[in-house]
């Protein structure tokens, strides 16, 4: 009973004089969020008229002070309290002209528990009267993606907490604002925040703060993203002479760099791997989960068998599988920069541009057809019965006069959402592209478009700008799943990042991002299909052609 009058004491104290604990993340959490909302949206700090870095490296000191959250919250008003009165406007309205997309907005974290029923008024008062000039940290290219401008980073200490705080926070606020696909993340980007901050406030070197960032960069689920440490440009990194493909768990080498090489090593389009280093290549596809950023799982798979196939080692221990039975040998890595290079160059095939395959059906490699090629192209292939465009590679930005070749007329094929920078978080739909030509003599085959992970961004876009053209049949697998101009990442020291920063989808509004481009017709290579020499995708595209299914 003493118990329970004690308990009962204790919170009405609390209740009375205000003394609710919080804790160290609930604090960094909160503060993040109304760092970069004031970032963005206060008329002063989004104008550039003070240093909000420094500003924030001066609170945090106060902030990891604070004991309660009336306290934290007093903090917080009082900073905002400092910058100065803001001008109560009329209500700002969109423009009728201007169709939002929402889906990544939200700003109901304003009645966050730890904030004082005041610090929330405030908050709301300056999204009603937000930044309404030219956003002194962000800008738009001309495609209508950001990117940062007005920030130094250069000097941070990552041995300093309140630097490694300063560069997520940074980066945090840049995606939950800037990042057009916030919604289609595997994890809210809050819980990201929440769960990625021990790691941060853990690191103790630059090193251990580039792991943490790295981390927190794969959450965003986009295959456009990368995490290039100046400091690996250092070492030597080496490669395997083949590449190698990801099937059921098996890494499959798929073509040969350099033969004299291959054949030292006894290596062979079709060998199977089962381990590398002793792993197999199911433990190496689990334990890069948490530092690759990809789309989807078929992208996923292609950047892995791509970081077995280097490493900054001189050799690896392969286990293969042949006939049933299991054998292992050292493999070495080679600099691709040495005396060998100059094999790797003379040993690649021809580059292809444009063909006739038999039966009179058209084959063009988009990834090797450049703008002067295409009219010789339309001249060779213009009386083929079907045209096989190979997209499993990128293209060289041939979309257009392609296009005007295959269509009759201009065809609307993809739309876009871009950063309403006038109200931080929302984005607006955009005039989308058009293609094709008023052209009688269109192409009148059948086109096909052969995609698979490898496709991405351009090649992405130029498969969906080829599907305005009658008579086209997508073949292949599931493609990156990143479309849309990137923005880059390059303020910090010793590494570099991007991500996609613009939203692409069909006029029809379906969506492109980790969805890929869906195939009409799907195929994937097999081991057996490999061995056996065979391109099963261009193999199943010829089968169509001329059954017709």
């Amino acid at each position: 009973m003493q118990k329970a009058i004690l308990l009962f004491l204790i919170l009405f104290y609390q209740a009375l004089f205000g003394t609710t604990k919080i804790t160290e993340t609930e604090k960094l959490t909160a503060t993040c969020k109304v760092w970069g909302f004031l970032k963005y949206y206060h008329p002063k700090v989004a104008g550039g008229e003070v240093n909000w870095d420094e500003q924030l490296l001066e609170k945090l000191p106060k902030i990891e002070k604070a004991q309660t959250k009336e306290e934290f919250s007093l903090i917080l008003e009082n900073w905002i309290d400092d910058l100065g009165a803001i001008k109560e406007i009329a209500p700002i309205i969109i423009p009728k002209e201007v169709e939002i997309f929402d889906k990544n907005f939200d700003l109901s974290w304003f009645n966050n528990k730890v904030f004082s029923k005041k610090l929330s008024k405030k908050l709301k008062f300056i999204e009603e009267n937000r930044f309404q000039g030219s956003q002194y940290y962000v800008e738009k290219h001309d495609a209508d993606n950001i990117f940062v401008k007005n920030e130094d980073f250069q000097n941070l200490k990552y041995d300093e907490l309140n630097s490694r705080l300063l560069g997520m926070f940074m980066y945090w606020n840049l995606i939950e604002y800037y990042f057009p696909y916030k919604y289609h993340m595997d994890k809210k980007w809050d819980v990201s925040l929440t769960e990625m901050l021990p790691a941060f406030i853990a690191s103790k070197n630059d090193e251990e703060f580039y792991n943490a960032m790295e981390k927190l960069s794969a959450r965003l689920n986009d295959s456009h993203v990368v995490f290039n440490r100046y400091s690996d440009e250092k070492k030597e990194r080496k490669f395997f002479p083949f590449k190698s493909k990801i099937i059921d768990e098996k890494l499959v080498v798929t073509e040969i760099l350099a033969d004299s090489l291959a054949q030292a090593e006894n290596i062979n389009v079709g060998d199977v791997i089962t381990k590398v280093n002793d792993k197999t290549i199911a433990e190496i596809i689990a334990e890069h989960r948490l530092n690759v950023s990809a789309s989807n799982e078929s992208r996923y798979l292609k950047d892995v068998a791509e970081l077995i196939e280097s490493g900054y080692t001189v050799s690896a221990k392969l286990e293969f599988l042949k006939d049933s039975k299991y054998s292992s040998r050292v493999l070495q890595y080679y600099e691709y920069r040495d005396s060998h290079r100059n094999e790797f160059m003379k040993s690649a095939p021809k580059k292809v541009k444009f063909k006739m395959l038999d039966k009179n059906i058209g084959y063009v490699n988009m990834g090797n057809l450049k703008t002067i090629h295409v009219p010789l192209m339309i001249e060779k292939l213009m009386s083929a019965k079907a045209i096989v465009f190979d997209m499993r590679n990128y293209p060289n930005g041939t979309f257009e006069e392609v296009s005007s070749f295959l269509n009759n007329e201009e065809k609307l094929f993809a739309i876009y959402t871009a950063p309403y920078l006038n109200y931080p978080g929302k984005y607006r739909w955009v005039e989308g592209t058009k293609s094709g030509a008023n052209n009688k003599n269109n192409y009148k085959g059948k086109v096909i478009v052969l995609l698979n992970e490898c496709s991405i961004s351009q090649s992405e876009w130029t498969a969906m700008c080829f599907q305005t053209a009658e008579n086209t049949t997508i073949i292949g697998s599931q493609t990156a799943g990143a479309d849309g101009n990137v923005s880059d990442f390059d303020l910090m020291k010793a590494f570099y990042s991007r991500f996609t920063g613009l939203g692409v989808y069909y006029p029809d509004r379906r969506e492109t991002q980790r969805i890929g481009i869906v195939p009409d017709i799907e195929i994937k290579p097999t081991i057996k299909g490999i061995q056996e020499g065979k391109d099963e995708v261009l193999d199943r595209a010829l089968l169509f052609i001329e059954s017709g299914k």
